[in-house]
């Protein structure tokens, strides 16, 4: 069962949008390989806003997530791709359906 996430909320710089859009899809088959993450979610919430949304069964699995490869792939572009720094929350899941 899906207890905890992680919620990225992401700024693109301008210009940038489309990069962001394909950095976010080419990351799919990563988080497809970690075992530990139950879902993954890539979202565009508006021209230049993205945010990635993922869920977890234990905190293990939110660990190696936050240590992964697309965890570092996004702060190794983090200053080329987005006005602001990633803004990182890590929610615990109350519901879900």
């Amino acid at each position: 069962m899906e207890r905890i996430g992680i919620l990225a909320m992401l700024e693109a710089k301008p210009g940038k949008e489309q990069e962001v859009e394909a950095f976010l899809k080419s990351a799919l088959p990563m988080a497809r390989a970690e075992t530990g993450t139950v879902r993954w979610y890539a979202l565009k919430l508006g021209t230049s806003r993205f945010a990635i949304f993922d869920t977890f069964a234990d905190q293990d699995g939110r660990n190696a997530h936050l240590t992964g490869g697309i965890a570092k792939a996004l702060f190794a572009r983090a200053e080329e791709l987005f006005a602001t720094a990633p803004v990182i929350e890590q929610p615990e899941i109350l519901a879900v359906k």
